[in-house]
């Protein structure tokens, strides 16, 4: 077989990791012009997959969770190591792989001491062909909390190790078979933190295969119409396919008008614009900290669309005023449903510095990208709400919160009274002239006495802790984000009121200033968060840029709290190995859809927020335009849903269910007494001229009520709190096997209290 990069042809099997985008996106940067494959390890029966081994020049076993002596964890892969001579080709095992390897050719498979889970090592070798222009002692990324042992009379060679001392000993990072063409390492090669060896061990085994193949005169069959029948969905980097129907809408106009309006703050805006006012509908994106900068403000008016969506549904929900529709979904999903309404709403000729134009605003619950894992819900549900709950706005205003600029924005033409009563508004409240009416507001009927708080039961949650660790240890998972919900039963208001719920944003935002903040009242739910974390934000078209932000590790402030101090707390490796685990899992979910062009911009930096200090990473993503999907004028008219894919493909938020993320997300849902709803879900907007922005609903609480036309879908409260508004609050934290229980405990319990403390009086 020809060495040349042209002929590379390779199958990656994947075990339903979190990594194995990575793992291509490096074969793919070692061997530029290869094509590259992937099939779940159950997609194909052996005897299928068998048939066309001789179509590829290499197989590529990527890492999974679980155990190599578990048949459906490794699928076809323990029967690729026993291909008959005839079919017999080059292997290269990642993790699992490695195990798998080893446990079909007699190893010992047994359980680390210590587990190494987002730990670097340092790795030693004995300079084999596989590790050649390898350095001693390069850093390198473990996910593994299995390891395996040779004998002597072993069919397979080890060829790098790492030193664990006294936790593990010596542990195999490299194996090969004696005879034939089939190389492994435990480590993960395509980590963001493995060194340069990671790409040198792909080039190394590219040289080997084609050395191997070129005397054993291999022949490589011809790509024919039945591979490619066979194959073309499972390409990788994915094919985006231009659709000439995204092209039949003429555009909307934006018409917009700038006031520089530094005295009144967003909360100011709201007022004036209502957000008191009883049995109404109000949305609030605020950025009230860095490095957010730009406040949204939906103006709805009562013929507004309300888009939403039950989990399980066949079928969304729109509500225009007092009507009330359902439309089939067909043989598409909500996702697909959402897609095709907004090719009918793109915008144009709004300001490009304006990051929202008018759109769908609104949330996500977590429950909604369980679904999208094809992972079952399993519990029950009292009551049902909304998993999709958007409205689209037509009139909006962005308040820019460091200059004070706020841009009045409409799709509606002819909507010049709306401009000018607005303004007129704004100007008479700024010069002081509304003072009143602004801010003489009652005060919320609330003490801390009368709200009753019912926190999870400590010894449950500490025992659900271990059973995560035990998970971990056996290799289930590297990283379980556990969570619980309070409850706080706040007295009901006498009067319909939205006073009591804007009051605790209010005060929240006073307490704990965020950049990602959201008030969101879609009856029948009301959100209310202060969260930190931008999940994924994506520019307009042509020029695409998709940012995500995961947050791990947290330090509260007080108590002799330095910066220096909690430095040194989130450079542990615990701290270190969560934030490591989610920024490989976003990488590989980010490639999933842009293909090769992801970048890790920032590697845990500490963000100083108002109470806490915080890890942060941050991964981005880019495509370029295709000239073919835009008309002259670049409008964004023909553009694909790349965005909208992407925050389709990443949900639920892998910062809060840790990696790999089905299986993990599996395991949380027999752990968890409860369906999460909104927590852990996301907030934010899609924008009518392309991009949009999402956080993580964390530090929140949320509420469900029965308003106006709603009596019908919501049963009655059956626990006698009939006088009582209930709020959840979700909180967790990510369990690893260097995890202490009461400290997770501890943590959980100081998130919670960022929300609690804006239910009290007495602060």
């Amino acid at each position: 077989m020809d060495s040349s990069q042209d002929t590379a042809k390779l199958l990656v099997i994947d075990s339903y990791d979190s990594f194995t985008n990575n793992l291509a996106c490096l074969i793919k940067r070692a061997l530029p012009s290869s094509l590259i494959y992937i099939i779940k390890n159950d997609e194909l029966d052996f005897n299928n997959l068998k048939q066309f081994l001789p179509y590829f020049s290499a197989v590529v076993v990527g890492p999974g969770p679980g155990s190599p002596a578990t048949p459906s964890d490794v699928g076809v892969v323990s029967d690729l190591w026993g291909i008959s001579e005839k079919l017999q080709l080059p292997i290269l095992g990642v993790c699992l792989g490695l195990e798998s390897l080893g446990i079909a050719f007699g190893a010992t498979v047994r359980r680390l001491k210590v587990v190494k889970h987002g730990q670097i090592s340092r790795i030693s070798h004995n300079g084999d062909a596989l590790f050649e222009h390898i350095p001693q002692d390069s850093l390198v990324v473990r996910y593994h909390s299995l390891c395996v042992d040779l004998d002597r009379s072993s069919k397979l060679a080890e060829m790098a190790w790492a030193d664990d001392g006294e936790e593990n000993g010596r542990v195999v990072m490299g194996l090969k078979h004696r005879i034939k063409p089939f190389y492994a390492v435990q480590y993960h090669p395509e980590s963001v933190c493995t060194d340069a060896s990671g790409i040198q061990v792909v080039r190394n085994f590219w040289r080997i295969a084609c050395d191997w193949s070129s005397k054993n005169r291999r022949i490589i069959k011809s790509w024919g119409d039945r591979a490619e029948k066979q194959f073309s969905v499972n390409s990788w980097p994915p094919q985006r396919v231009f659709n000439p129907a995204q092209l039949e809408f003429s555009p909307q106009r934006v018409i917009s008008s700038k006031l520089s309006l530094p005295q009144l703050c967003a909360a100011q805006i709201c007022e004036i614009l209502g957000v008191y006012k009883a049995n109404t509908d109000f949305v609030l994106l605020d950025s009230a900290a860095q490095p957010g900068s730009h406040s949204i403000i939906g103006c709805i008016h009562p013929n507004s669309l309300k888009i939403q969506y039950f989990v399980g549904d066949d079928y969304a929900t729109l509500i225009e005023g007092k009507q009330r529709t359902t439309c089939a979904l067909g043989s598409s999903d909500i996702w697909t449903w959402l897609a095709s309404f907004m090719r009918t709403k793109k915008a144009m000729g709004g300001d490009p510095s304006i990051p929202f134009w008018g759109g769908l605003i609104g949330y996500m619950s977590y429950e909604l990208g369980v679904e999208t894992l094809q992972c079952d819900i399993r519990h029950r549900e009292r009551r049902r709400f909304p998993d999709v709950n958007l409205v689209f706005i037509e009139r909006s205003l962005v308040l820019h919160t460091k200059t004070g600029e706020v841009t009045l924005q409409s799709l509606l033409p002819k909507d010049d009274d709306w401009f000018a009563f607005t303004a007129s508004a704004l100007k008479r409240a700024a010069t002081g002239e509304e003072n009143s009416r602004r801010l003489q507001a009652p005060k919320r009927p609330l003490s801390a006495s009368e709200a009753k708080v019912i926190y999870p039961d400590k010894v449950r949650y500490i025992s659900r802790i271990k059973e995560a660790q035990g998970f971990l240890f056996a290799g289930e998972s590297y990283e379980l984000c556990l969570t619980a919900r309070t409850k706080l039963l706040v007295p009901k208001s006498p009067a319909p009121s939205s006073q009591s719920s804007w009051e605790i944003y209010k005060k929240l935002q006073s307490a704990n200033p965020a950049p990602y903040a959201a008030y969101i009242r879609l009856h029948p739910t009301i959100l209310i968060s202060s969260s930190p974390e931008r999940f994924l934000c994506y520019s307009r078209p042509p020029s695409q840029c998709f940012q995500l932000r995961p947050i791990k590790g947290t330090v509260k402030k007080g108590n002799g709290m330095t910066r220096a101090l909690a430095e040194e707390i989130l450079s542990s490796p615990k701290e270190i190995g969560e934030n490591l685990m989610i920024v490989d899992l976003i990488r590989h979910d980010l490639h999933g859809v842009v293909g090769t062009n992801v970048d890790v911009r920032k590697f845990c930096g500490i963000e100083e927020y108002e109470t806490v200090w915080q890890l942060v990473s941050v991964v981005e993503g880019s495509v370029e335009p295709s000239s073919e999907a835009f008309h002259d004028d670049d409008s964004p008219i023909g553009v694909a849903d790349l965005g909208w894919n992407v925050l389709h493909k990443t949900l639920p938020p892998g910062s809060m269910t840790g990696a790999p993320k089905k299986r993990s997300v599996q395991i949380l849902q027999d752990l968890e007494d409860e369906r999460r709803e909104i927590y852990s879900g996301v907030a934010g907007y899609w924008c009518v001229g392309g991009g949009g922005d999402w956080s993580v609903i964390i530090r929140s609480c949320f509420k469900h009520e029965v308003g106006p036309g709603w009596t019908s879908m919501v049963q009655e409260d059956t626990e006698g709190n009939a006088n009582y508004d209930e709020w959840l609050v979700g909180a967790g934290g990510a369990i690893t096997a260097l995890s202490d229980p009461e400290a997770e405990w501890d943590e959980m319990v100081t998130k919670l209290q960022s929300v609690l403390r804006a239910f009290r009086t007495d602060d």
